[in-house]
């Protein structure tokens, strides 16, 4: 009886070790190996949303000026690259930083294709607006039913 149950115990751990790791693994994934607090990406945050024939990307991007970006779009496909530098000053020991620097690009796969010819893009409080129109084909068309 004692086998029984403890050979249950032992599935039980090795199930709560295995559901640990794959958490670890999603929970760092595109994250630089090391500490870190002191090596966190310098890749912005995004959120993607959809509205009416829209797609709306915000990015954050503290620090950055509109030359420090590069925006691609082709098709569905969408790539937000760009540098972020030290914003240390000169002369200032180090302690801590949160904010990576270095270059950085995301790529995103949208969910239709885009009319690149309509997208605008603002930079405003550290934050990169897109708006990209959905492409004409990608749009829902209504069918007349002769």
């Amino acid at each position: 009886m004692f086998t029984r149950i403890s050979d249950i115990d032992r599935l039980f751990g090795t199930m709560n070790l295995l559901q640990r790791k794959l958490d670890n693994l999603y929970g760092d994934y595109e994250r630089p190996s090391g500490y870190r607090w002191e090596l966190e990406s310098a890749a912005p945050r995004t959120n993607l949303y959809e509205h009416g024939d829209n797609f709306e990307i915000r990015a954050e991007v503290p620090g950055l000026e509109k030359d420090d970006l590069n925006v691609k779009i082709q098709g569905n496909y969408l790539e937000i690259s760009g540098e972020r530098g030290s914003d240390a000053p000169e002369g200032y020991k180090t302690h801590k930083t949160e904010r990576g620097t270095g270059s950085f690009s995301r790529s995103f796969t949208l969910p239709a294709d885009v009319d690149s010819t309509k997208v605008e893009a603002t930079l405003k409080n550290g934050v990169l607006y897109l708006t990209l129109p959905k492409h004409e084909a990608a749009k829902p068309k209504k069918i007349s039913i002769s």
